[in-house]
């Protein structure tokens, strides 16, 4: 049976999509072929978000920011963008298959001490979560 392939795109590839990939991945078992790529992708991914995907057991301390045209795939059968800017200039070919957007505030933005940073990597990463269970009960994978 073919798995779908999903790909989860936004600016920086340094944090909502790189938790959107490692979540997707953990929560669907191994039933999806999951990726994620920036339109303008970061220098690296953004310590935060390793440390609160390490708070529930996902590993992405050996992620790196990517950009679409780097991925070994080159078709997808979804394409979900988490942040506004990467709707916006989600590339034309991508839109072949098909497409979810949902606006995640980024959390890299976020100003305070080091806990309240963490705080809004954490908020990003349990909206996303939320987002991805509802989305896999319906889809299925």
């Amino acid at each position: 049976m073919k798995r779908s392939k999903v790909l989860f795109l936004c600016t920086g590839n340094s944090a909502r999509s790189q938790m959107a990939e490692a979540l997707a991945r953990h929560l669907a078992g191994g039933q999806l072929e999951v990726f994620s790529a920036g339109t303008h992708p970061a220098g690296r991914v953004h310590p935060a978000a390793v440390k609160v995907m390490e708070e529930l057991g996902i590993d992405i301390s050996a992620a790196r920011p990517k950009k679409v045209e780097d991925l070994p795939v080159a078709e997808f059968d979804w394409v979900i963008t988490v942040c506004d800017q990467a709707s916006q200039e989600c590339p034309l070919w991508l839109a072949r298959g098909k497409k979810l957007h949902w606006s995640i505030p980024d959390p890299a933005a976020a100003d305070g001490t080091e806990e309240q940073v963490l705080e809004a990597f954490r908020a990003a990463r349990n909206d996303l979560k939320a987002r991805l269970e509802a989305w896999l009960a319906e889809e299925g994978p």
